[in-house]
């Protein structure tokens, strides 16, 4: 079993060493947390500010947990606190929360004096997490695109375009309809998942062959906000 470096009899002030010990480990592993988060990110994509947050939390939290001690009041208010906060991923990415509580539960640990344990945590997740980026885990492997084609309104185009789907494409929705200019143009967006290594030039000039050289546009597709 874990034992707190922090350990006192009821009532006891906290060991000026042991405080300090606890405060610089979480500074250390806040670190390396942050340094997990921005090596791990293969794109390299990763938020500058959200990087500094993960440095910084471990020893906030561990300097507010050593602040709470033992009073139940006041650990209640605390979470009343912590209830409020709304934490959310920019732009939606949901690894952020994990991040975030990889981070908070680093800086409990310390905070509570169990030095060892918050190392332990920090490198059995911190490898987890390299290990799951390398192996791509839960990652499809074909990377969604949303494609804008406009046509005229006098092409119908249920089916119009499904034998160039078929060639290029391994799925595609549609999930939009719009009419442009007046009504006299529709504007079609489907969500496509391409083929490897077709030549999306040439599926372009196909998509322009059938909707009389109007607007195509082939794009990334567009992320999405998540409110947590």
């Amino acid at each position: 079993m874990f034992t707190s470096i922090l350990k006192t009899a009821t009532g006891e002030a906290i060991p000026t060493a042991g405080a300090l010990t606890c405060i610089g480990l979480s500074i250390i592993l806040g670190l390396l947390i942050s340094l997990i988060y921005i090596f791990s990110d293969k794109k390299k994509k990763y938020s500058s500010h959200f990087a500094f947050s993960l440095a910084i939390l471990p020893v906030v939290v561990c300097i507010v947990i050593m602040i709470v001690g033992s009073d139940i009041a006041r650990a209640i208010s605390l979470g009343g606190v912590f209830a409020l906060v709304r934490f959310r991923s920019v732009p939606g990415d949901s690894k952020d929360i994990t991040n975030v509580f990889f981070a908070m539960a680093v800086g409990l640990s310390c905070g509570m004096g169990y030095a060892t344990l918050a190392v332990i945590v920090t490198v059995v997740v911190g490898i987890l997490y390299f290990v799951l980026n390398y192996l791509q885990f839960g990652e499809r492997r074909c990377e969604t695109k949303q494609l804008r084609v406009t046509v005229p309104e006098n092409l119908n185009f249920n089916g119009a375009f499904d034998d160039l789907f078929g060639e290029y494409a391994t799925n595609v929705e549609l999930d939009q309809i719009k009419t442009t200019n007046l009504g006299t143009l529709y504007e079609l967006t489907y969500s496509i998942d391409m083929k490897k290594g077709v030549d999306e030039k040439a599926f372009i000039d196909s998509l322009r062959c059938r909707n009389g050289n109007l607007n195509i546009i082939l794009c990334k597709m567009p992320e999405k906000l998540e409110k947590l």
